[in-house]
């Protein structure tokens, strides 16, 4: 039993067939996570095949490297800037592409059962935290993210004060921007209202105090905040 653990890899020489068995692997499990991703998450065709392909990658680099210390320094500096590169993502994208990672540097290595056992275990303890229900309550939450163009003379916590006061339980100011070449700004409220009923109401009043201009509610969607 404990020579499945074993690496396939020994004394660093590199078979063919050791070469095969840790890229064959590698492939199964990036299939295995991203067919997760595909049905459990919002994500995209591009990130599905990133993740199908990358503990592949990964595998391939470390297979190379082997032990040279140099070539080691190298793939460190390139993996940092293609982080610079990317686009943000989710939380739950970015672990997924550590755990793509952490397989990849196992079968890189020689481990394909630790690899593929730690691609299965992980992919079912993300599978058990997503059916959970503990967000469920959260999620359904009357928060919503506002948005109000206000003209520059006016003095925009003051006016919106009252309203925000009247229609919900909370509010907090987390972005105020400039637009209109700097003749107006752009104010960003995440909010709590007391009743989502009177949304209606709660934008007409707005609109009472910025002229009529611009206002947008918009559900807050703690899912797809970027890490």
């Amino acid at each position: 039993m404990e020579k499945i653990f074993e690496s396939i890899i020994k004394n660093s020489e590199i078979t063919m067939g050791a070469f095969l068995g840790c890229l064959g692997a590698a492939l199964i499990i990036g299939f295995i996570l991203a067919w997760l991703c595909y049905f459990h998450t919002d994500s995209s065709k591009g990130f599905f095949i990133t993740i199908s392909i990358l503990p592949m990658i990964v595998t391939m680099i470390i297979l190379l490297v082997n032990g040279n210390i140099g070539a080691g320094v190298a793939v460190a500096g390139a993996f940092a800037l293609i982080r610079f590169r990317s686009a943000p993502g989710t939380a739950k994208e970015i672990a997924i592409i550590f755990i793509d990672m952490a397989c990849g540097l196992a079968f890189g290595m020689g481990y394909v059962a630790y690899g593929l056992f730690f691609g299965i275990l992980a992919g079912v303890v993300l599978l058990a935290l997503e059916k959970l229900n503990l967000w469920d309550k959260k999620n359904k939450t009357k928060q919503r993210i506002l948005k109000v163009t206000m003209p520059e003379d006016l003095n925009y916590p003051e006016v919106l004060e009252d309203v925000l006061s009247k229609y919900t339980k909370r509010y907090e100011l987390i972005k105020v921007k400039t637009i209109n070449m700097g003749s107006m700004f752009r104010i960003t409220y995440r909010i709590e209202l007391n009743n989502s009923l009177e949304e209606k109401m709660f934008i007409d009043d707005i609109r009472l105090c910025n002229g009529n201009l611009e206002v947008s509610c918009e559900k807050y969607d703690s899912e797809r905040i970027e890490l």
